[in-house]
């Protein structure tokens, strides 16, 4: 059976888990706190079919916008508006809270003739703009704190304002220095002991650690080495006189000496092979696709590398998008 979109994913569900009771749909790139019980408690005493979190924003033009009345009904629905257009700067925020009255709203016969002409049953192009139209009670409830992970930009910059204390993250570990939000974590014995090699390091100005940073368990870093505002997941390898500024670095990255990581997200599984004498350069929003293995001396500029290709050595690309083997030899620069 096709699915023509978000909503129409919801109605699958719907009817093939016989969902009878409210439900609460949340978008994967979303990143957010939000109080849920006055979130319910809102909902069932607006008496809402549907209540849609909103979040302010400057970007009209990405995002579906909402027009409210004195009461935070939805009185209007635009997706993705001209600035010129957009009735608000209150944007959808990819959470909702339905009743168990939608199950029967998305099943009408009216509503399957547009779905069926349409061939698409999104909710920001179709659903929501419908049953506002309709009359239905749709309401929103604005978030204090909302972040769209949905590129790699907004991805970056998100991770850098949560470091910086923009949510309250819930780490076992306690800082490592006092007020710097520097964490490094370790659970069990052997990475316990990974999390003492650092913070030792840490102390005795062997490593650097600028900022805020995040680094999780059985990482290990070699001296000399410089982080700053950055995530460097569980399991990585990080030589000597490495730098990792504003990125986010995956599960199981293994990168050589010398190398410099600048505003850039490094996949899970991802070998960099640097050396002093040819070190490996990623900076300015590049994104490397989980097990790609890069050889020493590579320089990527603004690129992105599907996910299990090999770089060989010496490479150097700037605003590319490397899919194939073929794109390796053919973008080069």
């Amino acid at each position: 059976m096709d699915d023509l979109g978000s909503a129409d994913s919801l109605r699958l569900n719907l009817d093939y888990y016989d969902v009878r009771d409210p439900v609460l749909v949340i978008q994967g790139d979303n990143l957010f706190t939000i109080d849920l019980n006055d979130f319910i408690k809102t909902h069932e005493t607006k008496g809402a079919v549907l209540t849609i979190a909103l979040s302010v924003v400057d970007n009209v033009e990405e995002y579906g916008i909402a027009e409210l009345d004195t009461d935070m009904r939805i009185k209007r629905f635009v997706e993705k508006p001209s600035a010129a257009e957009a009735p608000s700067k209150l944007a959808n925020a990819g959470i909702y809270l339905l009743s168990p009255e939608i199950r029967r709203i998305v099943n009408d016969e009216e509503l399957k003739k547009i779905v069926d002409e349409r061939r698409r049953f999104d909710f920001g192009f179709d659903f929501i703009p419908y049953l506002v139209d309709k009359g239905f009670p749709v309401y929103g409830y604005t978030l204090n704190v909302w972040y769209d992970l949905g590129t790699p930009e907004r991805y970056l910059k998100s991770m850098h304002e949560v470091l910086h204390g923009a949510m309250n993250i819930r780490i076992l570990e306690e800082r490592i220095a006092p007020g710097r939000n520097i964490w490094v974590q370790g659970y069990s014995e052997e990475s316990f002991k990974r999390r003492e090699e650092i913070i030792r390091k840490y102390n005795e100005r062997k490593l650097f650690i600028d900022g805020a940073a995040l680094i999780g368990r059985h990482t290990r870093i070699g001296e000399h080495s410089r982080i700053s505002d950055s995530n460097i997941d569980n399991f990585c390898i990080l030589g000597e006189h490495v730098t990792v500024e504003r990125s986010a670095i995956m599960d199981a990255v293994r990168i050589g000496d010398h190398a410099q990581i600048t505003d850039s997200i490094i996949g899970r599984k991802v070998v960099v092979e640097s050396t002093h004498e040819n070190p490996t350069v990623i900076k300015s929003t590049s994104v490397i696709g989980n097990a790609v293995q890069l050889e020493k001396g590579c320089r990527l500029v603004r690129t992105r590398i599907n996910p299990g290709l090999k770089i060989p050595p010496g490479m150097s690309y700037t605003d590319q998008f490397l899919q194939t083997y073929e794109d390796i030899v053919e973008r080069a620069t």
